[in-house]
């Protein structure tokens, strides 16, 4: 059997998260469900960075699954996004995966996107990818409050009153808030996150933005050690998960894993 990395791309607003749920879609049975077919009907379990809440989107996400010997990168690819049509997940690359690799306890950074939508004209072409938020905001205020975040913190008064993170101490390495035309995009960085931990800083940042609270209330919110001290909780279609970062890529190594190319078969759609 051999162990693939795979990175992907999805739109979450039509799934309850990645992980699988008593009820609703999840993104972790529709990529699983479709491994099956190349497993022999056999079931297929994944392993992933990041648990993507519900509403939550990837531009590069990662997950490992096992698979039979003697695939290739590309059919691994295409046959899985062959099965998992019409849902809005799809393989970008596929890659043999190095051995010890563990797409959640081998990465060493994560980067996130949240964006806001700010105008007074609710989205259209950017519908369930943005917070609308129609109330002129002040993106410089909001980066100048951001940088009060960064370094080494205990995050508690950020953090979803239900993380079951066993420290609230990380390390923020980047949080930047830019606006282009109406929109506002903050970039946040880190080895890890805790749950609701970005888009806990967007919420409250917000309110710097639109003038609710004045910059140095975001610091004393954080040495408050306490969630009530902090902003509400930013939706979650805004969020986007762009990258995560190995010490050893998957899908930078030669040929991509350089599987054997087999024959053209049931497993290969695309040809």
């Amino acid at each position: 059997m051999t162990r693939w990395a795979l990175q992907l791309e999805y739109n979450g607003g039509a799934f309850v998260g990645w992980q699988r749920q008593d009820s609703g879609l999840s993104l972790q049975e529709v990529l699983e469900h479709a491994a099956t077919n190349l497993n022999k009907g056999a079931p297929v379990s994944s392993i992933v960075a990041g648990r993507t809440d519900s509403g939550v989107h990837a531009e590069a996400q990662v997950a490992l699954i096992v698979l039979p010997d003697g695939l290739h990168p590309r059919q691994v690819r295409d046959a899985l996004n062959y099965h998992m049509k019409p849902h809005l997940l799809v393989v970008r690359q596929a890659a043999v995966a190095p051995d010890g690799w563990n797409p959640r306890f081998s990465a060493i950074h994560r980067a996130y996107r949240y964006r806001i939508l700010n105008r007074r004209a609710r989205p259209a072409l950017h519908e369930g990818q943005v917070w609308h938020v129609a109330a002129p905001l002040d993106a410089e205020r909001m980066h100048v409050a951001a940088q009060l975040l960064v370094g080494t913190h205990d995050f508690t008064s950020y953090r979803a009153t239900a993380c079951q993170a066993k420290s609230p101490v990380r390390t923020l390495e980047r949080l930047d808030v830019v606006r282009e035309g109406d929109l506002i995009s903050c970039a946040v960085e880190a080895r890890s996150f805790l749950h609701h931990q970005v888009r806990n800083f967007v919420g409250t940042l917000r309110l710097v933005g639109d003038g609710s609270w004045p910059i140095e209330r975001v610091a004393r919110a954080l040495a408050a050690r306490d969630r009530a001290a902090a902003g509400p909780t930013a939706p979650a279609e805004g969020l986007s998960l762009v990258a995560v970062t190995y010490p050893v890529d998957p899908f930078a190594l030669p040929a991509a894993g350089g599987a054997p190319i087999t024959p053209p078969s049931a497993a290969d759609p695309a040809r």
